[in-house]
């Protein structure tokens, strides 16, 4: 790879896909290609084609996903398996087909068994069950990993498949059902401060920016109150999914791309692989190797926000994995480290958000 490669970045315009595409360009890397979901359908295997045929990108970096927070995953469960898989499929298999000389997949840690032993070293892949809200994303992760494994071993391919922990950052999605748990957590605390203190002007302009159930800033109070009831927001308190219990780790997503750059630099299947006949597990966790409680979380997001309300948490609600921290032995071994820690991490997202409204 060079620095005239031609890179197609796969979903550019997501949370992971942009930072990769902007530490590129920090880097060097000027020949960049990059198309919207309107412009370019990943489900659909004819156009695909087409584009591959059009462009014939040197190196493809795969970060186009169907994705969401446990609530969507647990809903959604055909749209998660049937979209990822397809996508999968089709990029995957175009860049074969077309003579790509790299290949850059990112998964994801849920691929790992609910009782995984931690922390997690690429080697607990398929040693046990999946937890189950998540085992169609997981599965189809799966697949794409072991696409990846299998075209290397009978076709001589470099196709690198990463598996990033949490991810957060600028471009997140802040939806209130299908958002990850950091984002939805903020936005939840941000809108729970402003109700709290009868701020309507600043819930109007959250609401303006990103609709909730068709309710936009032109709503009526008892619409607004009754909007965000419905999500767990109240004057008085801000009810969350779960116990609070579950550990987690989490990456800025400005890392994970830094991260994915420097394996696509100095990274070879071969270097994964060793001398092994048989080999398997050849991804590559990307990760802190530091986790925190959910209710940590909520705790620092709060301070951040300067919320100060009453947070409950409805044990009701799944959980999910308890545990899911990566061992990251194998990527500081090639040679790369995380830079932000949670606490920057969240003071800069909130930041970030807040110039979206």
């Amino acid at each position: 790879m060079n620095r005239n490669s031609k890179i197609y970045v796969a979903g550019h315009r997501g949370l992971v896909g942009s930072a990769i595409w902007d530490n590129l360009i920090a880097r060097g890397y000027t020949n960049l290609v990059g198309r919207t979901h309107a412009a370019l359908d990943l489900l659909d295997p004819v156009a695909v084609r087409n584009f591959f045929d059009a462009e014939q990108p040197d190196v493809v970096i795969l970060a186009a996903a169907h994705v969401g927070g446990i609530m969507a995953n647990n809903t959604y469960r055909a749209d998660f398996i049937y979209q990822n898989l397809q996508i999968q499929q089709n990029v995957i298999g175009e860049s074969f087909r077309h003579g790509v000389k790299k290949l850059l997949f990112l998964g994801s840690t849920c691929i790992y068994p609910r009782d995984a032993r931690q922390p997690i070293t690429e080697d607990e892949l398929l040693t046990s069950p999946l937890e189950y809200t998540n085992e169609p994303y997981a599965i189809a992760k799966i697949a794409g990993l072991k696409m990846c494994e299998s075209f290397n071993l009978q076709y001589g391919t470099d196709y690198i498949a990463v598996m990033p922990t949490n991810l957060y950052g600028p471009r997140d999605n802040f939806h209130l059902a299908n958002s990850h748990v950091l984002p939805g957590m903020m936005r939840k605390m941000h809108l729970a401060r402003a109700l709290a203190e009868s701020d309507y002007d600043a819930i109007r302009a959250d609401l303006a920016a990103r609709p909730v159930d068709n309710i936009g800033g032109d709503a009526t109070v008892e619409q607004i109150n009754a909007t965000l009831a419905r999500y767990g927001i109240y004057p008085d308190r801000l009810e969350l999914w779960g116990s609070g219990r579950p550990l987690r780790e989490f990456l800025w997503s400005e890392d994970m791309a830094d991260a994915s750059v420097h394996i696509l630099e100095n990274v070879t299947f071969d270097d994964l692989r060793g001398d092994s006949s048989q080999p398997r597990n050849c991804h590559i966790n990307i990760g802190t190797g530091i986790e925190i409680t959910i209710a940590q979380l909520a705790d620092k997001i709060a301070n951040a926000i300067g919320y100060r309300g009453r947070i409950c948490w409805d044990s009701t609600k799944p959980d999910g994995t308890m545990r899911k921290l990566c061992d990251v032995s194998r990527l500081h071994t090639l040679g790369w480290h995380h830079t932000v820690d949670i606490d920057t991490g969240i003071t800069r997202l909130y930041r970030w958000y807040l110039t979206t409204i």
